[in-house]
């Protein structure tokens, strides 16, 4: 493993360890060059995708990708990143197992938007602004709306 300081190819592993959620390997290591101490993840990968975007471009799946814009949308909310981590490895399972080696960048969207919705209500709308492309204030009334009908829809089939 290349050094992210120095570029020195020689690095050690000091410590290896599972994530909490065991869908990784967790790794410390040190560089032999500048002494540099970095982390890496290990994780199974059950096959190469690619993402076809709305302009119908295809480029690869990117994990990194969409985990930065679930933390873009988490940001400064109150939410353990245990959750985020386990919400974005069931979406990459999800996407893996579906046999499919192409998937439109709308499904992942959607998943996204499924996921958010559970874990965090202020960041599924921050999410949705973007995603769904908002252009006026209406946008967000609208969507508070649809989330609020789906609340008391959920709280009537709790009560029968």
């Amino acid at each position: 493993m290349k050094c992210p300081y120095c570029g020195f190819d020689d690095t050690q592993v000091k410590d290896s360890r599972p994530t909490e959620d065991n869908t990784a390997i967790r790794r410390r290591r040190v560089c032999g060059g500048c002494g540099g101490r970095f982390t890496t993840f290990e994780r199974v990968q059950l096959r190469e995708l690619s993402v076809i975007k709305r302009t119908g471009r295809r480029v690869p799946f990117d994990r990194d990708k969409l985990m930065r814009s679930v933390q873009v949308s988490l940001r400064k909310r109150p939410v353990e990143d245990e959750k985020v981590e386990r919400m974005v490895s069931g979406i990459v399972r999800q996407l893996e197992s579906a046999g499919d080696a192409e998937v439109q960048a709308e499904h992942i969207g959607t998943l996204v938007m499924e996921g958010l919705k559970g874990l965090d209500e202020i960041a599924y709308i921050r999410f949705a602004s973007v995603y769904k492309n908002f252009r006026e204030a209406k946008d967000f009334s609208d969507m508070l709306t649809e989330l609020s009908e789906g609340q008391e829809k959920e709280r009537g089939e709790e009560g029968a």
